[in-house]
Order: structure tokens, then C-alpha cells, then sequence
């Protein structure tokens, strides 16, 4: 079994042991993919995903493989978005970016901050209510989204009457 994916115009492909290494327009990404049932060939124009199995584990894990390839090719390219959406009521939430983190103030009215935190390779632009942000690399760009959203997380009180918070409200590109 096996799964050939071409590799796009303006992208170079590497493997060394089972990292993969994808470079474009956008920048590099690097993703560790090894599995001891699936080869990793890069021949001509084309990266093929390879398993000598004919099993339903090892047809799954060719697609894994293949879509995490993709998404780096994707990435480099085109690169991905999150767009969130600062929401509160009574007291005005601030956010700032700082290095590797991101510093939620005055949070309903608490007065420690909640940080968040940033990965490396990732964008973050705060305008007013709307948070962007954007990056090469998928899982990055979506774990930082999701570490904002679960920093103004509120646990202890009605959720149908304390509705701030950091939401996600668009995956895009």
C-alpha cells in the first residue's frame, strides 16, 4: 500500500531520520513522522508514503501521514489563521503580547492576569476585540488559539450569566 503526494512549486522537501522538513514562501516547518511500519520515500516531484501491510492500521496511519504532509505543504504556502473574539460585559478585558505569552488583564474584574501561552512560529495581532492569529505551521497556530480560549476559561459560576471569554470564531485558509 501506498499513498504519493506531489509536492507543490516553490517547496523543498528533506528527510532526515523521520523528521520531515518542508521549506517555502512562509518559512520552514519541521514534524517528526515515523512509524516502524511505514516508510517515508522522497523521489522526483513527489513524496510517497509506503507500508508493506496490507492492514486496516497501516492504511490508516498511510493517511495520517499523508494529510500531516499536506498540511505542511499547505502551510508553507498559504499558511493558517484563527480569528478570535475577546467577549465581556461589565469589565473591559485587556490583552497584550509579551515574548512567548499572551497576558489576559482585568479579566472579570480580577486582578492577577491570566497568561497564555504563545509557540514559537505563531502571529498574534490584537485589534481592539479581535484577536488574528496566524502561522506555517496548523498545530501551532491551533494550539495557541486554544491555550487563549481555555486561559479565560470560568469554572464556579453559571455559564448562561458569565459569558466572557476568548472564543474562537473562524478557522481559516
Amino acid at each position: 500500500m501506498e499513498e504519493e503526494i506531489i509536492i507543490p512549486e516553490n517547496v523543498e522537501v528533506k528527510k532526515d531520520g523521520g523528521i520531515i522538513f518542508v521549506k517555502g514562501e512562509l518559512g520552514e516547518i519541521s514534524k517528526k513522522l515515523s512509524h516502524p511500519k511505514v516508510k517515508i520515500e522522497i523521489k522526483d516531484n513527489a513524496v510517497k508514503v509506503i507500508s508493506d501491510l496490507e492492514t486496516r492500521k497501516s492504511k490508516r496511519l498511510i493517511n495520517t501521514f499523508a494529510s500531516h504532509i499536506k498540511n505542511l505543504f499547505k502551510g508553507v504556502q498559504k499558511g493558517y489563521t484563527y480569528k478570535l473574539k475577546i467577549v465581556y460585559t461589565h469589565f473591559p478585558t485587556n490583552v497584550k503580547v509579551e515574548e512567548n505569552k499572551i497576558i489576559i488583564e482585568n479579566f472579570i474584574g480580577e486582578r492577577s492576569p491570566r497568561i497564555s501561552k504563545k509557540l514559537p512560529g505563531v502571529e498574534v495581532k490584537i485589534d481592539k476585540k479581535d484577536i488574528t492569529i496566524s502561522g506555517p505551521d496548523l498545530q501551532a497556530v491551533s494550539q495557541t488559539a486554544a491555550n487563549l480560549e481555555r486561559a479565560t476559561r470560568i469554572v464556579g459560576k453559571d455559564k448562561r450569566i458569565f459569558q466572557d471569554g476568548i472564543y474562537i470564531i473562524e478557522k481559516g485558509k
